[in-house]
């Protein structure tokens, strides 16, 4: 799966520098077993089941991150952005990621009542911590690569002659990722990366952004590993 596609960020953008300055991290990441036995289909259902569940707790996190970005925004183009950030989680991909769920069997009230996993509490906790104890620009590196890298993975699964699509009961999943609308998304997350670091003089910061950005990362992957352990 590694190698450069036509959707990789510009090398000169933040995003680009920080994922080159921590290789290592990023392909265990982005070339995770979870996502190899995706790709050909050969991932177990409780496997993928578990990492619905939690990604659904995760997201409501993420809504809150977005919440705590509008807090730490320094102008109202900041807090507009952030807002559009949190209402179309709550009110558009929270309610698609139930509608999935729905159809692998898994019902609201099961979503509702499981218990968070250690690895998304791990994750989640240490983004708002960077939020809270840094700014706007700590916080959104720390998420960084949960939006722009799913972007990053959609765009080389699909990509990827390797990958199986047909009578592959994941296809959905690495369509939606590496489909156009998120693309979209991603693509606009590195360019306000950017306008964020500008801002916040982002080069000068830029070893302990790596530190932040090398850390989530890690729990990205934690993230991949909690799952594919739950279809052991």
């Amino acid at each position: 799966m590694a190698g450069p596609n036509s959707n990789d960020p510009p090398q000169g953008s933040l995003f680009a520098r920080l994922r080159d300055a921590n290789a290592e991290a990023w392909q265990d990441y982005t070339e995770h077993p979870f996502l190899m036995a995706l790709a050909d289909g050969n991932l177990s259902e409780p496997a993928f089941r578990h990492y619905l569940i939690q990604d659904f707790i995760f997201l409501r996190h993420f809504a809150r991150a977005y919440g705590l970005a509008a807090y730490k925004a320094e102008n109202l183009d900041e807090i507009r952005t952030a807002s559009r950030g949190l209402q179309a989680i709550v009110d558009v991909e929270i309610g698609l990621h139930e509608s999935y769920c729905t159809d692998w069997g898994v019902d609201s009230a099961t979503l509702e009542a499981a218990p968070e996993h250690n690895a998304t509490l791990a994750y989640t906790r240490y983004v708002l911590e960077r939020g809270m104890a840094g700014d706007l620009l700590d916080l959104y590196v720390a998420l960084a690569p949960c939006i722009i890298g799913y972007g990053e993975i959609g765009a080389r699964l699909l990509a990827n002659n390797r990958t199986k699509l047909e009578g592959n009961r994941f296809a959905a999943w690495i369509e939606m990722y590496g489909g156009e609308d998120y693309q979209t998304i991603s693509a606009d997350a590195v360019r306000y990366l950017d306008q964020v670091g500008r801002r916040r003089g982002a080069d000068s910061r830029f070893s302990a952004l790596c530190r932040i950005f090398a850390e989530a990362t890690r729990l990205e992957a934690a993230f991949w590993q909690m799952g594919l352990d739950a279809g052991e």
